[in-house]
This record gives C-alpha cells, sequence and structure tokens, in this order.
C-alpha cells in the first residue's frame, strides 16, 4: 500500500485560513441575526400586567412609574431589576415578576399592611403584620388610632408581638393600648387612650404578662376604693416585686390634717389598708398613690 503524501505546509495554511473565515462569517452573521431579532419592535415588551389585592396604589400609576427604569425587551430585560424597581413603590412589600409571552411582564404585587406606627410621632415609619419597619407617607394610614410602637433598632417585630399580648388585657377594663416602648435597658412602658403611662417593668414576656394581669385584676378594686373608676388611672409602676404602686387622678392626698398624708397602701384584692407616712408613696395635690403588697419593694 502506498502512504498518502503529506500536504504541504503552505496548503494546510491556507486551509486553516478559509476554515478561519468561514468561522469568522457565520459567527458575524449569527450575531447580526440576534442583534436584529433583540431590536425587533415585535419583541418589544408591549404590556405589563399588574395583578395583587392593592389598596394604596393603583396599577395604572405603577406601570408609569416603573416602565422607564425597565430596559431590553421581551427576552432581555432584567427581572431583578424589574422587581427591585416595583418594590421602591411606596406601600409594596414584595414583587413577583416573569415574562409572559407574547411580550408581556406578569407583576404580582403585596403591599404593606400597616398596623402600628414606630418611633417618634416626627418620623413616617409603620410596622406591618411581619414585624417590618417601613416608610410610608403617613397620611395615607387608613385605620385612625394606630398605636405607635418604640424600641432599638432591629426590635420592632419583638414589640409588635409584646403589643399584641398586652392588648387584650387592657381592654378588659375598658382601656385600649395606645402606646408600647422597649427601653434601651430592657423594660417596658405603656401608654393608655386616657394618657396614663405604666412602668411595665423588664423580663420574659411570659413575665411581663403576668405581671400586667396581676395588675388589671386588682386595679378596679383598688380604685373604687378611692371612688374612682378605671379611668381615673394616670400612671403606674409595676417594677415593685409582688406589687405596684398607682396614682389616680382627682383624690387629694392631703389629710384633714395640713400636710398630713393621706395615701393608701393597697393590699390583696380583698383588703386597703390605711397607710402610714413611712408606707405612703410621695404623691401630688391633685392625686392619690398606692401600692399592691408593698412589702417586698425590690425592682425587676
Amino acid at each position: 500500500m502506498t502512504e498518502p503524501l503529506a500536504q504541504p505546509l503552505d496548503v494546510k495554511l491556507m486551509n486553516l485560513t478559509a476554515s478561519v473565515l468561514y468561522l469568522g462569517c457565520a459567527l458575524c452573521v449569527l450575531a447580526a441575526l440576534l442583534w436584529w431579532l433583540l431590536r425587533y419592535p415585535g419583541f418589544a415588551i408591549a404590556r405589563i400586567v399588574v395583578q395583587g389585592e392593592l389598596v394604596h396604589n393603583d396599577a395604572v400609576t405603577l406601570r408609569a412609574n416603573v416602565a422607564p427604569h425597565l430596559a431590553g425587551n421581551f427576552f432581555t430585560v432584567d427581572l431583578r431589576a424589574a422587581r427591585a424597581a416595583f418594590e421602591q413603590a411606596p406601600w409594596v412589600r414584595l414583587a413577583q415578576v416573569r415574562r409572559w409571552y407574547p411580550g408581556r411582564l406578569l407583576v404580582q404585587l403585596q403591599e404593606h399592611d400597616a398596623l402600628a406606627y414606630w418611633g417618634p410621632e416626627s418620623g413616617s415609619a409603620l410596622v406591618n403584620r411581619q414585624g417590618e419597619v417601613f416608610e410610608a407617607n403617613v397620611g395615607d394610614v387608613e385605620p385612625e388610632g394606630l398605636p405607635r410602637l418604640q424600641g432599638p433598632s432591629g426590635s420592632s417585630a419583638q414589640v409588635l408581638q409584646m403589643h399584641g399580648l398586652l392588648q387584650p388585657v387592657f381592654e378588659s377594663l375598658g382601656l385600649r393600648l395606645q402606646g408600647l416602648e422597649l427601653t434601651g435597658r430592657g423594660g417596658w412602658r405603656a401608654t393608655l387612650d386616657n394618657e396614663a403611662v405604666v412602668e411595665l417593668g423588664g423580663g420574659s414576656a411570659p413575665q411581663v404578662l403576668q405581671r400586667t394581669q396581676r395588675f388589671t385584676r386588682t386595679l378596679a378594686q383598688v380604685a373604687a376604693q378611692y371612688g374612682r373608676r378605671v379611668s381615673a388611672l394616670e400612671s403606674a409602676d409595676l417594677r415593685h416585686v409582688g406589687g405596684y404602686a398607682l396614682r389616680l387622678r382627682g383624690v387629694s392626698t392631703v389629710g384633714p390634717e395640713a400636710g398630713t398624708p393621706s395615701q393608701a397602701l393597697a393590699g390583696t384584692p380583698s383588703q386597703a389598708l390605711a397607710g402610714t407616712p413611712s408606707q405612703a408613696l410621695a404623691g401630688t395635690p391633685s392625686q392619690t398613690t398606692a401600692a399592691h403588697d408593698t412589702t417586698d419593694k425590690g425592682r425587676n
């Protein structure tokens, strides 16, 4: 058998060059075709369909505000960027964006459900049902009388949960928990709708709840001993171990003799003992101060 003759080097170079040229031309044609397809008007995003329960937004306004931020056509649009653009809209919590052939984007939105204000009254922050803080125009808040919650950064979910535990307890007295604050030292401070301020103390959620329940069970009887209703409560301090101190509006702390304290020491729910000057807590001329079982005044 005769062996095939080896091709000369110049022939090999010519064949390689021709192959490279053919491949280059094919790639150029393919790139041109892709370039034309991507810019073909038929592949433009013709419609944005917005779905979801929208209370503070409407689909027309959202499409008008977000469309200028969408770059590319149906195939090249960045869905992550589109989702971020929708989530930048006021009141929008979550957005899901997907392609919907032909030429449409389907957007599923979830709005924030505001349950409380967050931070100082001068701010515009709100807390949603998930305990997340978000910024919005407080003038758009529909439910009136939302409570105001405050606490360290990152504590919004904890404060919202505690508010949910304490609200029914105060409602049993016909009072509404208007504000709740978690202090930097871990203590809780409640503000009621009659402007009364209650220091709840620190500890775990069950401990704070138990302390508050003990207070609400005895408050009505203590107030009745002074001829007052629960609504006369001005302030209370539950940080005393085994008891609490309180002030009631409209009850004088001045006894028959000038300068003689007449504060009372509230004991168990079935008794109230007249306090001596050494047992009484300081009051003002228009308030009374009582303490429930103050034999041990250690603080939580």
